[in-house]
């Protein structure tokens, strides 16, 4: 018995329905990735030598005579790695010094630098010498002008002369000028370093002018400078002359601290110092036979010592005490 066949026809491939297939989604193109930026290949720069680095070049060139010094007895080299670093940590640390102006100082060339002189040591003298080499761009060595008793003083007198320092004399400050050193002169001398406490901040006289006299033979800019701070750092309250005469010194101070607590009263109080270096005076306008007016020396003193004293009186106005600034 065949079986019945089934029902319906059956479709041929031919007549399959065709189904359209969908169109893909046009998705935009993908935008290109960003150029990586080309990196500039790495500039190492020299590193500083550290502390032992430099110590061991010293000593190499004290041993080989590899050092120079110039016909005043500067040794640059000495000074910046035995001078300088002690009196960098006063500066930093102790004093905590805020210069300004330092842009008045001129970045090549001879100048003199005027400053006000006080605080019975003359830290003074050597902070504005650390401040004219760190602060400058051009890390520049300040000459000081120093008096006949630290020429006369055993080992300092050596030590003098390697940090650059020279007598006060017209001499030397002229050819120190005309060879474009910056010259320091402390002009009070030790009427102002060595004057009693009750005195502070007014200035005393700036001698015969005789650093106007220089800065016109050789025509260089005077740069006033304002020294706040060093006043505070010995109280002077007396002065022991017999003693004084005895021992060959301009005076021998009696502070609240010293001599009463020995070595400690010579440890300077932490004062906040602020030094600024003022408008440069320009002496190149004036004939080299004008030197010879004592009305315009005396004219152009006055001058720079009225520019301290204004400077030092703005200071203080804004000075919030001794120990801050």
């Amino acid at each position: 018995m065949n079986p019945e066949p089934r029902s319906g026809r059956v479709t041929t491939s031919a007549e399959a329905k065709v189904i359209p297939l969908r169109p893909r989604e046009q998705r935009p193109a993908a935008a290109p990735p960003p150029p990586r930026p080309v990196e500039a290949p790495a500039v190492e720069l020299p590193a500083e030598p550290d502390l032992m680095t430099r110590m061991l070049e010293f000593v190499r060139s004290r041993l080989t005579g590899a050092y120079e010094v110039d016909e005043f007895g500067f040794d640059a080299e000495l000074t910046e790695t035995l001078v300088l670093p002690p009196l960098r940590l006063l500066y930093e640390k102790w004093f905590r010094v805020s210069t300004h102006g330092i842009d008045n100082v001129p970045k090549e060339g001879g100048a003199l630098i005027v400053c006000n002189h006080s605080g019975t040591l003359p830290l003074d003298a050597m902070m504005t010498a650390l401040a004219v080499h760190d602060e400058h761009p051009e890390r520049r060595h300040l000459r000081m002008l120093g008096a006949d008793l630290v020429f006369r003083t055993p080992v300092l007198s050596a030590l003098a002369r390697k940090s650059g320092q020279t007598l006060a004399c017209a001499a030397d400050a002229e050819r120190l000028l005309s060879s474009g050193e910056l010259v320091g002169v402390w002009p009070e001398g030790f009427k102002g370093i060595g004057k009693p406490y009750s005195a502070r901040y007014k200035l005393q006289r700036f001698g015969r002018g005789g650093f106007v006299a220089a800065a016109l033979r050789t025509g260089v800019p005077i740069v006033p400078c304002a020294i706040v701070g060093a006043e505070e750092i010995y109280p002077k309250l007396a002065d022991l002359k017999p003693l004084a005469r005895l021992l060959g010194l301009p005076y021998f101070p009696v502070t609240p601290f010293f001599p009463l607590l020995g070595p400690l009263g010579a440890i300077p109080l932490p004062t906040k110092w602020t030094i600024e270096f003022g408008e440069p005076i320009a002496t190149d306008e004036y004939a080299p036979e004008d030197v010879d007016d004592p009305m315009l020396v005396f004219g152009l003193t006055d001058q720079v010592r009225e520019s301290i004293q204004q400077s030092l009186y703005e200071r203080l106005a804004h000075r919030e005490s001794v120990f801050k600034g």
